[in-house]
């Protein structure tokens, strides 16, 4: 039942008088009636009621009120009726004050027939009509093509159309390059096919030690009675398997989750999602809706729960990055939608809060991305400027940064920014040597010294700003080694975590103005000089583990305490050569006869160069 506050003398309170309590949908318009947001209320009295307060609204309800002209409101039996209903009407109208999510797409899915004497596999969209088996959804298509292109060289089971597959005289070119076995001809017998089919499907259940376990088995067996060249492509199979479990396996998993994680910067926010089935991530989707100013993570990620599950299939489980005020009431609907139970979770442990955290990097770093396209980069260099005082936009800009573990393989760091944002071509690193452990300074002096004397004698271009990530210390350190080398043109500027170490509080020291400066936390400025130092962090630490792996990898599994002749053969054997143990995760590498947790972590920190 709709109700309308639609009037050129709109009055609130009398509108107030007469509002239910009941659940509905309320929509504030303007004064040309269009739909400005919409909302939902278990109590529409208290919530509508909220919005006419004369003080304590956030700048962003502010905005709304000011072009507010009136006020519908649609009842409805119950708050989760309302809030199919909000997001019904948020995809019809798009307010200019809601979260929009701009994803339409159907997803797509991995269909293996079931009624065929030879089962293929193929891509699938939209309604599940035929018999046989689908995996999925899958992020992107991508994703699928890329998962069906292992499967054929893995497995070989047909990917071609039945109308090709039962007009086939000959094998075709597939069969050449080892990409199918021919049943068309009879060139494959029917169990053995059906062994590739049931090894396909083992593969995208997620069940990769099963699978692995017997593939080793038929390479031993084939191995044994010398047949070679099964042994070897058993070998390939499990290879294969391991370096794709490496990646997607989700330890601890076996059903069906998304994980969801939210960042928000300069007024943009991104939703990265992760796709889990059968506890095999089958990789990730990026979103950016559009969002009000000042909207908070957990508002964002709440409205794009309920706009994005309402129309596609949901999993058992959503992880979320942020706690949802509106949990019970989306586990609620989404679980009546879905005909199975759907569990919000957001404060978890172990494996799961380590996907969770992988979430949140990737949504970071796609914010990022996004926040170095050209169209905004220019904005945030005349921000820079003016915070900096330059005389114009910079056009250049370095920043340095150490990495080391107790003073082991020291590594400093230089990246370089233009006006198109990073230019990963001029990035240089540096290997410190002949200092004391740990002495930071003395590192951030031989980097410099070593940067900046090479561009001064080939006369290259010098840099108008030189950040570095540090303190008046670090700083103090620059000054003194430009002054040295007789360069004058470049200002430098140290960046300091502040009192809290919290991102948005950091602290610029200018010593060429004798000034610190503490920016504004939503300053495109700051959001710049942040991405550049945290660039700088990333590159000196990638630095650094590469440096420790080189000198660690050297007879890597003799070295380990506790890998004898007879587990050094079962990691072997399990992964199909050195190079694939040393790609495989703690979760994998457990799984071998004899290696246990701490074992397989220490055979993981060998290859990977952590402590």
């Amino acid at each position: 039942m709709d109700t309308a506050a639609h009037s050129t003398e709109f009055n609130p309170g009398d509108f107030l008088r007469t509002l239910t309590s009941r659940p509905g949908v309320y929509r504030m318009l303007d004064s040309d009636g269009g739909i400005l947001y919409v909302g939902k209320a278990r109590n529409l009295k208290k919530r509508v009621s909220s919005y006419f307060r004369r003080t304590g609204l956030a700048p962003k309800t502010r905005a709304l009120m000011q072009q507010m002209a009136s006020v519908e409101i649609t009842l409805t039996h119950t708050e989760a009726e309302a809030l199919i209903l909000e997001n019904t009407l948020i995809k019809k109208h798009r307010p200019r004050y809601n979260v929009l999510l701009r994803d339409d797409k159907s997803y797509p899915f991995i269909y293996l027939s079931s009624e065929d004497n030879y089962p293929r596999l193929a891509t699938h969209r939209g309604a599940k009509r035929k018999k046989g088996r689908y995996f999925g959804p899958y992020p992107s298509a991508g994703a699928v093509r890329e998962t069906l292109h292992l499967l054929q060289k893995t497995f070989r089971v047909r990917q071609c159309e039945d109308s090709f597959f039962a007009n086939r005289s000959r094998p075709c070119l597939q069969y050449q390059i080892k990409r199918c076995t021919a049943p068309c001809v009879g060139l494959i017998s029917d169990t053995d096919y059906a062994e590739d089919v049931r090894h396909t499907q083992l593969f995208l259940e997620g069940k990769s030690s099963v699978l692995n376990d017997e593939l080793a088995a038929r390479m031993e067996a084939a191995a044994a009675s010398l047949d070679y060249e099964d042994a070897a492509r058993y070998r390939d199979q499990i290879a294969s398997v391991s370096r794709v479990q490496e990646t997607q396996y989700v330890s601890g998993e076996h059903g069906d989750l998304d994980i969801l994680a939210c960042v928000l910067s300069a007024g943009v926010a991104c939703v990265q999602v992760f796709f889990v089935r059968h506890g095999v991530n089958l990789g990730n989707k990026l979103f950016f809706p559009r969002i009000p100013a000042d909207s908070a993570a957990e508002d964002v990620l709440s409205a794009f729960v309920a706009q994005y599950y309402l129309e596609r299939p949901v999993p058992a489980t959503l992880l979320t990055s942020h706690a949802l005020q509106d949990a019970a009431l989306l586990q609620q609907v989404l679980g009546e939608r879905a005909g199975h139970k759907v569990t919000l979770r957001h404060g978890v442990r172990g494996e799961k809060a380590r996907w969770l955290a992988l979430g949140v990097a990737n949504a970071e770093q796609a914010l990022s991305a996004r926040l170095g396209s050209q169209a905004g980069m220019r904005q945030r260099l005349l921000m820079v400027q003016e915070a900096l005082r330059l005389e114009e936009v910079p056009e250049r800009m370095e920043c340095f940064d150490i990495s080391h573990t107790q003073g082991e393989g020291t590594v400093a760091s230089c990246v370089v920014f233009d006006r198109e944002g990073p230019r990963k071509s001029d990035y240089r690193r540096f290997n410190i040597r002949d200092i004391a452990a740990g002495d930071d300074y003395a590192a951030m002096e031989q980097a410099l010294l070593r940067r900046y004397t090479r561009l001064k004698k080939a006369e290259a271009r010098l840099p108008g700003v030189l950040f570095i990530d540090g303190g008046k210390g670090q700083v103090s350190v620059a000054c003194r080694v430009l002054e040295e080398l007789q360069i004058e043109e470049i200002l430098v500027v140290g960046v300091s975590k502040g009192p809290e170490r919290r991102p948005g509080l950091e602290l610029l020291h200018v010593p060429a103005q004798k000034r610190t400066l503490e920016l504004d936390g939503a300053s495109p400025a700051l959001h710049l000089i942040q991405q550049i130092r945290d660039e700088a962090h990333r590159f000196a630490i990638t630095g650094h583990r590469q440096r420790r792996a080189r000198v660690r990898r050297e007879s890597a599994l003799e070295s380990i305490p506790g890998i004898g002749p007879r587990r050094r053969q079962n990691l072997l054997k399990q992964f199909g050569g050195l190079q694939e143990v040393a790609r495989a995760g703690v979760e994998d590498l457990r799984k071998v006869p004899g290696v246990s947790q701490a074992l397989a972590q220490q055979i993981y920190d060998t290859f990977h160069g952590d402590n």
